[in-house]
C-alpha cells in the first residue's frame, strides 16, 4: 500500500514514457552517462595532478593608524551622498 506499492510504480512508468516517449528517455539516460563519466574522469585527473607548491604567504603590514587631534575628533564623520525619501505603498481599505 502506499506510493511504494509496485503497481503505482507501473502506472508512473507509464506516464512517463507516455508523455516524454522512449526515444528522449533513452537520450536522456545516455547524456546523464556520459555527464557522469566526465565527472569522474576530471575528479581522476585532479588527484593525479602532482600538487604545486605554493609561496610562502607575505609578512602582513600592520595598518598605520592616523593620529586624531582633539579638534578632528569632536567633529565626527560625514558621509557622502544623498538620502531619498521612501514612500510607502497606499493601503486600499
Amino acid at each position: 500500500m502506499g506510493i511504494f506499492d509496485w503497481k503505482h510504480w507501473i502506472v508512473l512508468l507509464v506516464v512517463v514514457v507516455l508523455v516524454f516517449g522512449t526515444k528522449k528517455l533513452k537520450n536522456l539516460g545516455s547524456d546523464l552517462g556520459e555527464s557522469i563519466k566526465g565527472f569522474r574522469k576530471a575528479m581522476n585527473e585532479e588527484e593525479t595532478k602532482p600538487a604545486e607548491p605554493t609561496p610562502p604567504p607575505a609578512q602582513p603590514v600592520p595598518p598605520v593608524q592616523p593620529v586624531h587631534t582633539t579638534a578632528q575628533a569632536s567633529q565626527g564623520h560625514t558621509i557622502e551622498g544623498q538620502a531619498q525619501p521612501v514612500q510607502e505603498p497606499q493601503r486600499k481599505d
